[in-house]
């Protein structure tokens, strides 16, 4: 196993991600999200964001993707993006709608 590979994308990388994409609303995006814990509605939703995006979900520790650990394949992910910054934002919003979704279905005990 990759020391740097997780099973899904980790709320640690998001830092790494400011120089992802261009622009201040990015920039300021990231900067906001790596305050807040890995627990916030808004984190959740950007991990949720970047696992459909990176399709985490396949991801296998043998392949090469893995090798590379989940920040790197993150970034390439964001850099290889063709969509706008703004079509990114619409994912996170949809992500962000499915967690609030997730959230109010199953109150906590």
């Amino acid at each position: 196993m990759y020391p740097e590979s997780e099973i899904l994308f980790p709320a640690r990388s998001i830092p790494e991600l400011r120089d992802a994409r261009p622009g201040r609303a990015w920039q300021e995006l990231i900067d906001r999200l790596a305050k807040l814990p890995e627990t916030s509605e808004e984190v959740l939703a950007f991990s949720l964001m970047m696992i459909r995006l990176g399709n985490c979900l396949t991801c296998d520790l043998d392949s090469y993707r893995a090798s590379l650990g989940c920040t790197r394949c993150a970034q390439r992910t964001l850099q290889g993006f063709r969509g706008s910054n703004e079509e990114l934002f619409k994912r996170l919003e949809e992500a962000r709608r499915a967690v609030r979704e997730f959230l109010d279905n199953n109150p906590e005990p």
